[in-house]
């Protein structure tokens, strides 16, 4: 198992909140754009879509209120586990330090061509989840898809 750790970042956001927003699968489902909905099922534990003729899937293996929604693979080429984190942020009640570990079962060239992509993306997705706590908007993304508590 290979495993990549997103950085840190501090979302200003309860934990709790944070963490409502990624239980349930359908809201990662509701905030696509309309055009990247095709093919793309979920319901409050799964969530799978069909890319370039395969199907990926994943699945909530264990939620800790609050503080862990642990996601696993569910029909993907390479097995995978992803843990999102939601830790107090030095006792601020009011914001998150929020970060991503994944462990993933990749053969050595499956890790030499997407391992830095893997890495790039889960500290994209950690960036974008501060700037939106911010109220910036990642570039080309509508507001009007993001909980209102990310709106500023």
């Amino acid at each position: 198992m290979k495993e990549y750790k997103s950085k840190h970042g501090v979302v200003k956001t309860p934990p709790y909140q944070l963490y409502m927003s990624f239980v349930d699968m359908r809201n990662f489902l509701n905030m696509l754009p309309e055009d990247k909905k095709a093919g793309v099922e979920a319901d409050y534990d799964t969530i799978s879509a069909s890319v370039q003729g395969f199907n990926i899937g994943v699945k909530v293996y264990e939620r800790v209120p609050y503080s862990r929604i642990s996601i696993i693979d569910n029909g993907a080429p390479f097995g995978f586990k992803v843990d999102l984190c939601f830790d107090s942020n030095n006792g601020d009640p009011y914001s998150t330090d929020f970060h991503i570990d994944v462990e993933a079962d990749l053969n050595f060239m499956m890790g030499m061509m997407i391992g830095s992509k893997i890495q790039e993306g889960l500290d994209k997705i950690v960036q974008s989840l501060v700037d939106l706590s911010n109220g910036v908007m990642p570039e080309g993304f509508d507001p009007s898809m993001y909980p209102d508590y990310f709106k500023k």
